[in-house]
């Protein structure tokens, strides 16, 4: 029960890795807000985990609906301890072929809308007046470029850069900030992401994750579970004193 009696905000979390962390840390005591921008499937993995949980809508790409969120979350558990910031976008192009459209929608959810959910947790946080724990998604991506993944990566390196930033700036107010970097987590967005490669580099369904899987050293994609214990450490008492640090769980892909 290493979170016993705090509350936490984790964004996208009706599903994939973010309702992952929300069932690891509702077994911890914490009580968890499921954030989603799509209401209706953060309320049905609220009632699939139990008592304890329960949904909130969050565009983070809104200001109005990020703070909106944070006030829902106060109201409903009387303060904020914990935020995940993992709501995200993937796309993939040819360098030449990058649109704008493309550019800003992953700009404005994984980088703006990372920042500004971290900003308005921060100040309820500090107006709290009891520090708490941010956790941020980078990835794997943004610890080096991909040839088709120009965009994702660029920005999944801002989170990175933003959490050391954030990180110095808040721990004056008692906040840690930190990240994970996931490398290949096995789920329905793979579908998506195996069928853009697919088209790009001429491939069969399925072909692209094969090949993935192939380069994992661990020998197969990571589940959400092989995050969770990394999610909990950064949000409880035992990761006080770790600042700005950005964590690989990703299999043996990247070491630094």
């Amino acid at each position: 029960m290493r979170l016993d009696g705090k509350s936490a905000l984790i964004t996208g979390a009706a599903r994939g890795i973010g309702l992952g962390f929300a069932e690891a840390y509702i077994r911890e005591g914490a009580t968890v807000a499921i954030g989603d921008i799509d209401l209706a499937a953060a309320e049905s993995a609220a009632a699939g985990i139990g008592p304890g949980a329960y949904a909130v809508r969050i565009d983070v790409g809104d200001q109005d609906s990020i703070d909106a969120a944070i006030a829902s979350v106060v109201d409903h558990a009387g303060k904020l301890d914990i935020l995940v910031n993992n709501a995200a976008l993937f796309d993939a192009a040819q360098t030449v072929d990058i649109t704008r459209a493309s550019y800003d929608r992953l700009f404005s959810v994984n980088v703006a809308g990372t920042l500004f959910t971290l900003q308005a947790a921060a100040r309820q946080m500090i107006a709290q007046g009891h520090g708490g724990k941010i956790i941020n998604m980078a990835s794997q991506a943004g610890r080096r470029g991909e040839p088709l993944v120009l965009v994702y990566c660029a920005t999944k390196a801002a989170v990175i850069s933003m959490t050391q930033s954030a990180g110095l700036n808040l721990i004056a107010h008692g906040i840690n900030v930190n990240a994970i970097a996931p490398g290949v987590v096995d789920g329905d967005h793979w579908v998506h992401v195996d069928s853009l490669f697919g088209t790009l580099e001429g491939k069969k369904p399925g072909q692209k994750k094969a090949e993935v899987e192939a380069g994992v050293p661990a020998g197969r994609f990571a589940v959400p579970a092989d995050l969770s214990g990394m999610a909990v450490f950064l949000a409880s008492s035992e990761a006080d004193y770790i600042v700005s640090q950005t964590y690989n769980v990703d299999g043996g892909q990247w070491m630094s």
